[in-house]
């Protein structure tokens, strides 16, 4: 079952400072400390400085509308739930969907599932009322520090992601999701050009330089 646990996992042993912290993380703590858009999400109530790659991708492509009916998969803590229903304000709806426990936000639908099963899927529709108009996907396994391996991962659950568009997707609607730069996703870009008129790469500035994740952002649903 694939998770949606943003944050690495640390596989190998190691050192200790003088005050019992490992190098990795004071180096973490370092970063988030020095990270401007960390304190910017802080400042602005957004639960994760993720938020900010939605905002960028939206500002590029012009996802977000008004009165939209947006699915965010792998929401939690809802970073990009936040994003979205800013953005499709009060006619709009916003489904988030985890398989982790998420606290609520004011004015969206939280449920708590695996996207694969047909349980969940139907909830989501009737949440929503109808089809979605975009399904968000910022969803990583956890990582192994073996590129070749995080990237077949990630991409096998960008594929599910896709899968779960396909079906609750309306015409002319949109998917995001996260990758890692490889090659494998060759076969799932090809799914995307049958089924969308648009499909595009874009790493947005929010995303860390030494990260290598950019996002696949297709839009003109076809079913």
């Amino acid at each position: 079952m694939p998770s949606s646990t943003r944050g690495p996992r640390n596989t190998h042993t190691s050192l200790r400072t003088a005050r019992g912290r490992s190098t990795a993380s004071q180096r973490w703590l370092n970063r988030q400390l020095n990270d401007p858009y960390v304190k910017a999400a802080q400042q602005a109530g957004y639960r994760s400085r993720a938020a900010f790659k939605l905002l960028e991708l939206d500002e590029r492509f012009g996802l977000l509308k008004p009165g939209l009916r947006v699915v965010d998969l792998g929401a939690a803590p809802g970073g990009w739930t936040q994003v979205a229903l800013r953005a499709v304000g009060g006619d709009g709806r916003v489904v988030a969907l985890d398989l982790l426990p998420m606290d609520q936000i004011a004015g969206a639908i939280v449920l708590q599932g695996d996207f694969q099963e047909a349980e969940a899927e139907a909830s989501v529709l009737a949440a929503l009322d109808g089809p979605a108009d975009l399904v968000l996907s910022d969803m990583a396994p956890n990582t192994t520090g073996h590129g070749a391996t995080d990237h077949l991962r990630i991409t096998a659950l960008a594929e599910l992601a896709l899968d779960f568009a396909l079906k609750v997707l309306a015409p002319g609607g949109a998917f995001v999701a996260k990758l890692f730069q490889g090659g494998a996703e060759r076969a799932m870009l090809e799914r995307l050009r049958r089924h969308f008129a648009q499909v595009r790469h874009a790493k947005p500035p929010a995303s860390r330089k030494e990260s290598s994740e950019n996002y696949v952002v297709a839009t003109g649903f076809r079913p």
